[in-house]
């Protein structure tokens, strides 16, 4: 019963959502989902109207009404609210913490000296070459050397991590 209810009232409810959604400035495909989320209702809670087209007409208009009524009170934001700040949205900083946790737990499985050389690479005290090999204990000029190594096993690590998702 209710399969043949909704391919005998389609084409009628595509014609009446299209006919009145210009009007109303809601979209024909919302006039129908709201239509027929009513009928879904309906049939449980009543069961099918005595006369399906004529309900599927009122029901349009209805739906169309209340589409014009909402559209006057709510306004658009020109933004997200979120965005106001000229920043990053939430989603871009929860983002952006994932990956800056990713790369500290990559730093740590390095081997040898390089989880503290990179870690204070990464400090946010960005401090200088001189103050890192003064706190690491090395050579100034074995910084470097040393740096591309741990960059090297730190990008190896997480190349294989990459592949392996």
């Amino acid at each position: 019963m209710t399969h043949e209810l909704v391919s005998t009232l389609r084409p009628l409810l595509a014609a009446e959502a299209s006919a009145e959604a210009h009007a109303s400035g809601a979209e024909r495909n919302d006039l129908e989902q709201a239509v027929w989320l009513r009928l879904l209702e309906r049939l449980d809670t009543t069961g099918p109207p005595v006369d399906p087209q004529g309900w599927v007409r009122r029901a349009v208009r209805s739906e169309a009404r209340r589409s014009r009524r909402t559209a006057r009170v709510e306004r658009p934001y020109a933004t997200e609210p979120a965005d106001d700040d000229g920043g990053p949205g939430p989603e871009q900083r929860a983002m952006a913490a994932a990956r800056r946790r990713e790369l500290h737990d990559a730093v740590r499985r390095l081997p040898g000296r390089c989880p503290r050389l990179m870690a204070a690479l990464l400090s946010p005290e960005d401090l200088t070459y001189r103050e890192i090999a003064d706190e690491l204990g090395i050579s100034q000029g074995s910084l470097g050397p040393e740096r591309s190594r741990c960059l090297g096993c730190l990008r190896r690590l997480l190349t294989t991590e990459v592949a392996a998702r």
